[in-house]
């Protein structure tokens, strides 16, 4: 209720005041104010605002001292209600000048009687012309907080009044605590604020320099926080799920867990799920005895095995399959692994790393995913951010994949400013794996050493025809794959390639074989395979070595 309408109504048509009541009302009202906002500045205005108006003291005013408060310093009028903004600029004084001054020094309240008589009184902010001609006194009362004295609340009162000066000085006496208070909670809550600034600054920089640490670039709160979440996870031993588009970069994560674990001298195993044949699973995974199958002349330890001690990296984990969903979940369990053909259980100690883009929710749903097995992967959830969600990246990994590119392929090619922002908003479904694809292809067709905004647009433009399946235009030219190296050349420690078992045609495969006078091993490399998935091809289309 606004001050002026309860006056109306606590007094339609009385001559004297119900003091009493005014005063009931004022506090009523402040505190009401109080609990709608806590902004001192707002909350103070109106109490001053009040005091004029219910209670007729005029011209109120709350100054503060500058500085921290560890040594005397000026003061000035911070906060008034009846004070033009010439007069509020003019209110400054210096240590114990004034009557406001000393009030401010000693902490003690000064009651002056009349402001003509009193020669410490200044009239520095109000000259003695623009107050009435009456009799006009001067109440200052301190602010404290904490039992230090930070300020001042003064008013002007006019002498001669039916109401006893012992009663305003009461009422002030409670505003200027109540004042004090919405200070105190201020500079509590400004400390307390600059405090969280300071460590949120301190910990984007840790993150940031764990991100250069790890290889992983971006600055981008999404990725910040998923960052945060793996290094707080970093030395637990509970699996841990990474989720998220494809091509936002899980393997660089699922290595960036590993370095920052207490196993980061142990070994890193990765592998593919998505590009192992269904038969090879149970042996890559864990290993088989001699004998254990057809070709099996000696015994092989699985990847769980090599990775003993270290962390093991299973991506696209939901393409694995339901027989041996089953063997994993028990080695997840047991701490344990049985070889294919084996007989006796070894202990192992592997840290699990998967990543899928697939809702394994739903793969639960539909029966294709293990639900014991969801449960015991869904330990550690961590989702990766894609592109889009952290666009403030884009310009910053454009620059470090040109640059590789550049190195690369030994060109010198860069992007105006306008190009930069076009790749900026793009919506990269493919993500990081379509932007280091597009900077590549640009690089080795770029024909200009400063890339248009235009080129760029058209690189876009054939890219989204062709996840489309929209024909766009003759063909770009091929860039060369690196082959993978022989199994002979891959250590224990090494990750091998997987091709799908579909990857090669059959006429490739003889081809191959003619080229190389039937040396499968030669022939293997030439394609980029093993001997082992070579010879498997060879066997599952009922070819013959000559």
């Amino acid at each position: 209720m606004h001050a002026r309408t309860a006056l109306a109504l606590i007094e339609p048509a009385a001559e004297a005041p119900d003091w009493r009541a005014q005063e009931i009302l004022l506090l009523s009202q402040v505190m009401r104010g109080v609990g709608q906002s806590l902004a001192p500045a707002v909350v103070l205005r109106e109490m001053l605002h009040l005091m004029s108006e219910l209670l007729g003291l005029n011209r109120g005013r709350i100054v503060l001292g500058e500085g921290d408060g560890s040594a005397p310093a000026a003061s000035a009028i911070q906060h008034a209600y009846g004070l033009t903004r010439e007069e509020s600029e003019r209110g400054r004084y210096g240590p114990g000048e004034g009557v406001t001054g000393r009030v401010l020094g000693t902490g003690q309240p000064a009651i002056v009687q009349d402001v003509d008589a009193e020669p410490a009184f200044l009239f520095r902010a109000v000259p003695r012309s623009r107050l009435p001609p009456e009799t006009v006194a001067f109440i200052a009362l301190p602010i404290e907080v904490e039992r230090r004295t930070i300020g001042v609340l003064a008013c002007h009162r006019i002498r001669m009044r039916n109401r006893q000066l012992g009663d305003d000085v009461a009422i002030l006496r409670i505003l200027a605590t109540l004042a004090g208070q919405m200070l105190q909670l201020q500079r509590y809550v400004a400390a307390t604020t600059r405090g969280l600034q300071e460590r949120n600054a301190q910990l984007t920089q840790a993150l940031q320099s764990a991100a250069a640490r790890y290889g992983i670039i971006g600055t981008a709160p999404p990725l910040l926080r998923a960052l945060g979440e793996l290094e707080r996870v970093s030395g637990a031993t509970a699996s841990v799920l990474l989720l998220g588009e494809s091509g936002t970069g899980k393997e660089l994560f699922a290595r960036a867990l590993h370095l920052s674990s207490p196993r980061r001298d142990a070994p890193f195993i990765k592998v593919n799920c998505a590009a192992i044949p269904e038969a090879l699973f149970e042996s890559e995974l864990f290993g088989h005895e001699r004998g254990a199958f057809t070709g099996a002349h000696g015994e092989r330890a699985g990847w769980f095995e090599l990775a003993d001690g270290g962390t093991i990296f299973l991506d696209e984990i939901g393409e694995l399959p339901l027989a041996l969903q089953t063997k994993l979940l028990r080695t997840l369990q047991e701490g344990t692994i049985l070889r294919l053909g084996g007989k006796r259980e070894k202990k192992i100690d592997v840290r699990l790393v998967a990543a899928t883009h697939r809702d394994l929710d739903q793969e639960v749903t539909r029966g294709h995913f293990r639900r014991d097995l969801y449960y015991r992967l869904y330990v550690i959830p961590i989702r990766l951010p894609s592109l889009r969600e952290r666009s403030e990246d884009i310009p910053l990994l454009t620059l470090h994949f040109l640059n590789r590119a550049n190195q690369a392929h030994q060109r010198n090619v860069n992007l105006t400013p306008a190009a930069l922002a076009r790749l900026a908003r793009h919506a990269w479904p493919g993500n990081i794996r379509e932007l280091t694809n597009v900077i590549e292809r640009m690089v080795l067709l770029a024909d200009v050493p400063l890339v248009q905004e235009a080129t760029v647009q058209r690189l876009l433009s054939d890219g989204a025809r062709e996840h489309a399946g929209v024909a766009s235009g003759p063909p770009l030219p091929p860039v060369a794959a690196t082959p993978a190296p022989p199994e002979a050349s891959v250590g224990a420690g090494a990750v091998r390639d997987y091709w799908p078992a579909n990857s090669h045609p059959e006429q490739a495969l003889v081809d191959a074989l003619a080229r190389h006078k039937g040396n499968q091993s030669r022939a293997a490399q030439s394609l980029g395979m093993t001997p082992r998935q070579f010879g498997y091809r060879l066997r599952k289309l009922g070819l013959q070595a000559p």
